[in-house]
């Protein structure tokens, strides 16, 4: 029995029962609902529906529709799409406003390509920045019909991103699944199906031989000897320039340049800026942590159940430098006004970065009023803007302000370390590896687990008798934690 299914864009026959057919139509209606689903065919581009962005030009249209009305079918790529000035309108995105300080970014990666269809809010691109990754998303959903700037290319604020034409799905980027069902069904299962002729076959073949012609074929690059650097591997298998080839390589003797990324490049200035400005100075102590690891001991398991948080020591540290700050103010100040500055600024709050090391570099996350917090809250906040710098989706609100810093450096196993000052701060307490040390105590020698911490100040606001005296309180604290509580 021959049956015949009429759609908007071609006409199909087939052999096979009523039902198979009746399936066959769904699957191509559902399919045809894009206009570059099937190849247009002269015969019935005017029986497609006056809504719908048809061309008419001959360019467009396949000149010989005649083999489609034989039993073997192959669905085709579309040769190309098109758009008619009858389609959705094409907007252009920009480059969305990122912070008050940041002006400029480095398109760091798109995410879609031209063609591809977005959702609402999907995310685009990646811009860079100084101190965090922008996200650019869609603003609505749509085709991306042309993009307007390169990978690695300089982006301000505003710059015309990428032209968007907003519009529903329209199934191009559906799955494979569809497409393999109606070749299932276009297709003859065996050769006893095929009913098609000797002529149609070779047509068949034809056809496919010339596609696979148009194809561009990949050319493999060839390295010559004459090419090989300097001890690399010649084709012998002998090493270039060595006597003993026999003898493994250690390294390889190449190099290669990597242009810094924006966080790393404005870390650098950052950093510099800190030495060339600040007068500074390091000083340090001493810590027997023999108390707070005896109480973290104690509490570490009901504070993890209940709290659903791992104590630590940082949330200790961050609790004492509060108090001691409290007590030398001029550790959370900084120097302001035109110039090289000639007002020293004092605060009755503490907001305290903790840095953070990410794969793009060092970032200071600020956990805000941590004077009003415990040692619950403030191990909780810090734990939260630890995974979002992890997770590089840290916010410029996150990062802003600060008035004192900790770093840590004994998580990676540093016995000693001069931090740096984070400016326009005066001062960064470090804290180290703690190791079993022999110390006197009571005239013996007794074995106690001793960390080193170190304070860098700014010698233009702080003295070497305050510098020493804040470093004596946290010791104070920290040996003793019930101080804390009662301070």
């Amino acid at each position: 029995m021959t049956s015949e299914i009429q759609v908007p864009m071609i006409a199909i026959k087939r052999h096979g029962t009523t039902q198979q057919n009746h399936h066959l139509r769904s699957l191509i209606r559902s399919k045809t609902k894009s206009t570059t689903s099937f190849i247009p065919s002269t015969t019935s581009s005017s029986s497609a529906p006056s809504s719908r962005c048809l061309s008419t030009r001959p360019s467009l249209q396949f000149q010989n529709s005649n083999w489609l009305t034989q039993s073997h079918y192959r669905l085709l790529d579309p040769i190309r799409s098109f758009h008619s000035t009858g389609c959705n309108p094409v907007e252009t995105v920009k480059v969305p406003q990122m912070a008050e300080s940041i002006s400029e970014g480095t398109l760091k990666q798109w995410l879609k390509k031209t063609g591809d269809y977005v959702k609402i809010d999907e995310e685009v691109a990646t811009i860079e920045t100084d101190k965090i990754d922008v996200s650019v998303n869609a603003p609505k959903s749509g085709k991306i019909v042309e993009m307007l700037a390169n990978e690695e290319d300089t982006v301000t604020v505003g710059q015309d991103l990428f032209k968007l034409e907003p519009g529903e799905d329209s199934g191009e980027g559906s799955s494979s699944a569809d497409s393999q069902q109606i070749n299932n069904l276009l297709l003859p299962k065996s050769a006893e199906d095929d009913h098609s002729t000797p002529t149609d076959r070779k047509r068949w073949s034809e056809v496919e031989v010339e596609n696979k012609e148009r194809q561009p074929r990949r050319v493999e690059p060839q390295l010559t000897e004459s090419k090989l650097p300097l001890g690399r591997t010649d084709f012998d298998g002998k090493s270039s320039g060595d006597d003993h080839p026999n003898r493994p390589a250690l390294f390889d003797r190449t190099e290669r340049r990597v242009k810094m990324n924006r966080m790393r490049s404005r870390i650098s200035e950052r950093l510099k800026q800190s030495q060339n400005t600040a007068a500074s100075l390091t000083t340090f102590n001493e810590i027997d942590m023999s108390s707070l690891m005896e109480m973290r001991k104690l509490y570490k398991e009901g504070v993890l159940k209940e709290r659903g948080v791992k104590l630590g020591f940082m949330s200790a540290f961050a609790k004492a430098s509060c108090l001691a700050l409290k007590e030398i103010p001029g550790a959370n100040a900084s120097i302001e006004g035109p110039g090289t500055g000639d007002q020293i600024v004092y605060r009755d709050y503490v907001d305290l970065s903790v840095a953070v090391a990410t794969p793009k570099g060092l970032v200071t996350p600020v956990v805000r009023n941590a004077e009003s917090l415990g040692f619950v809250e403030i191990e909780q906040e810090i734990a939260r803007l630890g995974n979002k710098a992890k997770d590089n989706k840290l916010s410029i609100e996150d990062m802003a302000g600060g008035t004192f810093t900790i770093s840590n450096g004994g998580v990676f196993g540093s016995l000693y370390g001069t931090p740096i000052i984070n400016l326009p701060q005066s001062a960064v307490l470090g804290m180290h590896a703690i190791k079993d040390t022999p110390v006197v105590r009571n005239g013996q020698i007794v074995i106690r687990p001793i960390m080193i911490i170190a304070l860098t100040y700014d010698h233009r606001i702080l003295d070497g008798r305050e510098a020493v005296t804040f470093l004596v309180k946290i010791k104070e604290y920290i040996e003793d934690p019930r101080k804390m509580l009662l301070s």
